[in-house]
């Protein structure tokens, strides 16, 4: 991912691995840390997160990118429907010009995040993202000014670009409290921009869309210029050995002493990693460097041991967005307006839609780890191809007059609601946790930036074929998705396993591999490898 913030707001444990560089520098490590897992700092959960200012800030920043992502969904949402945008751009009313326009943010997205995360580990996490942020205020800036529909989805797919990378800036690892406040930052995004449009769209000139599109750039801009309050990130000033500058950092973000047992645990924990990655790179593809050890690093996500764990990390990603979740968001208006809805009422709906979404967020980690992964993607998948089906059915028998059949348009409306709630309890959140958990260390950070690309790719065709599928096929868009949704609860029953509080170890014997326990073995070398005394040598 482009920055490591989140995962340096939490206390270290060894977990996850990184690349080496040829840059020398070495810092005196206490020979009696061993390999474990850091003292605690202080308390977990929210009181954690206030606990330091710079924790805090931190979380505050990295919560920024995930609302600029959510806000473009808000408002595109009601944009779509709007006379005033309409009159400038009359291409956008019809339906192939609008999944276009939608759906090029979401190509852009996908370009972005396959090149960004190498940019990040070339000048840093803190430049990457101020690099993300210029990109996105630039897509962002060409979409207010655009005079015409050409200009319109250029910029839309130049500020995709960094959306797509600021949604995602979240660690592969990421837990707990800190998973709350992505999710809960996107979907605060779509809400709280939805109802900025909704009350933008009754002015009467070109400001009511230009005004939104042109308010995308206050929160980005805030990140991209508060990331610099911030030290550089320890993980990457390990990755290119800056050691005494890691150590420096670790103890700023934690407002404790260099010489601090935790600080010197979660440093040590870092610079293991940097060597974990080197030695289980070379073990697995020894005498190989460069662009082709990176190449076959990434075929081992298809290999022997790890396609299964591939197939769940892609498949909730894939399954996510083919349940039709964006179909609704971006479109609910018009969907509404599908199964009987006034037009005023239709936006009324939507928004009410988008604030169920929030608080079904809000609710499912409440239950996510007491119920399990396994579990919630087989009712996820089953139940909410059931709720489509009936609303397919209704609109099928009613959808010719839905004036003389009012109560089945509702009937719908309540259909509508019960898929958002059911989404929002389980694949929602599971789009984005199970990836982080399937895969084992040193494979992580490529099978998350493989679910995340699935994503952005699957948001992309479901973004673009929406609008078309409705004009053409009406109540059967709805038999579409259905199907998708029964195929993702078979998928869940075949594929996935229960991943909630297992250990490497126990989530090996699910896949039938042996990768956690390999990986212990080259992590215990690492680290008697970095306790060794160093030999001080020139920058």
């Amino acid at each position: 991912m482009v920055t490591d913030m989140k995962k340096d707001i939490q206390p270290h444990v060894l977990s996850e691995g990184f690349s080496t560089s040829e840059h020398h520098e070495t810092v005196a490590i206490k020979p009696d840390i061993e390999l474990q897992e850091i003292p605690a700092y202080g308390p977990d959960g929210v009181r954690g997160l206030i606990s330091s200012g710079y924790v805090l800030g931190a979380a505050f920043l990295a919560s920024l990118g995930g609302f600029s992502f959510g806000y473009d969904q808000g408002v595109i949402s009601i944009i779509n429907v709007m006379e005033q945008f309409h009159a400038v751009f009359p291409q956008a009313e019809t339906a192939f010009g609008k999944g276009l326009m939608t759906g090029m943010l979401l190509l852009g997205a996908f370009v972005g995040c396959l090149f960004m995360p190498y940019l990040a580990d070339r000048i840093s996490r803190k430049w990457a993202l101020t690099v993300v942020v210029v990109i996105f205020d630039i897509g962002a800036i060409i979409q207010t000014c655009a005079q015409s529909y050409a200009t319109l989805v250029a910029g839309r797919a130049i500020g995709g670009i960094g959306v797509g990378t600021l949604a995602m800036i979240s660690p592969p690892n990421l837990r707990g409290t800190l998973l709350v406040l992505e999710s809960i930052s996107i979907v605060s995004g779509v809400v709280i921009s939805y109802w900025i449009t909704f009350g933008t769209r009754l002015i009467e000139s070109e400001v009511s869309f230009r005004l939104p599109f042109g308010l995308q750039m206050v929160c980005a801009t805030i990140l991209g210029v508060g990331i610099h309050f911030f030290p550089y990130s320890p993980r990457w000033l390990a990755l290119v050995n800056r050691q005494q500058d890691c150590l420096a950092s670790v103890s700023k973000l934690r407002g404790l002493p260099d010489t601090d047992e935790r600080v010197q645990a979660e440093f040590q924990g870092i610079i293991t990693e940097v060597k974990f990655q080197e030695l289980i790179q070379e073990k697995r593809h020894p005498g190989t460097h460069g662009i082709k050890r990176q190449l076959l690093a990434w075929r081992d996500l298809f290999g022997r041991k790890g396609w299964r764990r591939t197939v769940v990390g892609c498949g909730v990603a894939f399954f996510q967005q083919f349940i039709g979740i964006n179909a609704f968001i971006y479109y609910a208006p018009t969907l509404f307006q599908s199964i009987g809805q006034s037009d005023e009422m239709s936006l009324i709906l939507s928004g009410v839609f988008n604030v169920l979404q929030l608080v079904t967020v809000l609710v499912c980690f409440l239950i996510i780890d007491k119920i399990g992964r396994r579990p919630l993607a087989i009712f996820g998948g089953f139940a909410t191809g059931v709720a489509y089906i009936i609303i397919a059915i209704l609109s099928g028998l009613y959808g010719k007059d839905w004036s003389a059949h009012t109560a089945a348009g509702w009937a719908c409306v309540a259909m509508a609601f019960l898929f958002i709630l059911i989404f929002g309890l389980t694949y929602s959140p599971l789009g984005w946790a199970l990836p982080s958990e399937v895969f084992p260390n040193a494979t992580r950070s490529k099978g998350v930036a493989l679910s995340t690309s699935t994503n952005w790719l699957s948001n992309f065709i479901v973004g673009v074929a929406t609008p078309p599928m409705m004009e053409n096929l009406g109540y059967r868009t709805y038999i579409f998705f259905a199907v998708w949704c029964v195929m993702a609860g078979i998928w869940a029953l075949i594929f996935v396993p229960e991943t909630s509080g297992k250990t490497l170890e126990e989530i090996d014997d699910v896949f039938g591999d042996t990768s956690g326990h390999e990986e212990q073995e080259v992590m215990r070398t690492a680290a008697l490898a970095t306790m060794r005394p160093p030999v001080q040598t020139t920058v």
